[in-house]
């Protein structure tokens, strides 16, 4: 019985997040043979808060992001 495990940032709509689970049963079908019911995908959504990249999150990233948007929008008006 495969069991895969996804981490990914919150926000994907429940749509996308039932195309990955089909796309990942369908891939461990194919790559080993494994009978579509013994398949299970788990997937855990974190908050942009709960994750880093180079010591900083990526809210803090999308936060200097959106700062630095409005920064040229001012400049430019």
């Amino acid at each position: 019985m495969p069991i895969i495990e996804v981490n990914l940032l919150e926000g994907r709509s429940p749509e996308a997040k039932e195309r990955l689970i089909l796309a990942l049963t369908q891939a461990a079908i194919d790559a080993i043979g494994a009978p579509r019911a013994s398949v299970r995908v788990i997937l855990r959504e974190m908050e942009p808060a709960h994750f880093a990249v180079g010591g900083v999150s990526i809210a803090a990233k999308a936060a200097e992001a959106r700062a630095k948007i409005e920064e040229d929008w001012s400049d430019d008006n």
